[in-house]
């Protein structure tokens, strides 16, 4: 009696994570229009993150202020990431693809990685680099593994999948390790 007991509430905790899984896709669905860019709660600025726009000249320039030491810099307003050694000196910097979900500007670090998934867009990734979760929306960078068949993402989707190209995936994933500080800028 004890394993057809057993049985019984297996079931019913699967149908009950899928009915919590259906319903969390739904509001996803019906989320308004920009509240995923809301700021994160309880994620302070770090100190010296610029809030003043880059300068128009050199738009592949490090934004000043965005911090000290060894660190991967993400500017929201430019979709632009900087890999940066500990001298000051940027190591790589390329443009990025935002997620549909920003992060507030501040100081985070790299919490997790993964070599292969599939992200929460359905679409395979490789070089995962997370750092930041808002409202139950986790934030990374990654490559799509078929960089030419990524489709656009939906509007009412979601994502924190901050997209590059595999060749910057490969650089971010040598440089971003656990534990490197990112920063986000404006």
């Amino acid at each position: 009696m004890a394993a057809s007991s057993s049985g019984i509430v297996a079931g019913l905790t699967a149908a009950a994570l899928a009915t919590v899984g259906y319903l969390a896709h739904e509001a996803a669905e019906t989320l308004p229009a920009g509240l995923g860019r809301a700021a994160q709660a309880g994620a302070a600025p770090a100190a010296g993150t610029s809030k003043a726009p880059q300068a128009k000249g050199d738009l592949t320039a490090l934004p000043p202020e965005s911090g000290k030491g060894t660190r991967v810099v993400y500017s929201l307003r430019g979709d632009r990431v900087w890999l940066v050694a500990g001298d000051g000196a940027v190591s790589r910097t390329f443009e990025v693809e935002p997620s549909a979900v920003d992060p507030a500007p501040g100081s985070y670090s790299v919490t997790s990685r993964s070599n292969a998934v599939t992200g929460s867009d359905g679409v395979p990734v490789e070089h995962v680099v997370r750092f930041a979760s808002v409202d139950g929306v986790v934030i990374g960078f990654s490559a799509a593994v078929n960089e030419s068949a990524t489709p656009a993402p939906a509007p009412k989707v979601r994502t924190g999948g901050i997209r590059e190209s595999r060749a910057d995936g490969d650089a971010m994933w040598t440089f971003a390790t656990i534990g490197r500080r990112v920063v986000v800028v404006r």
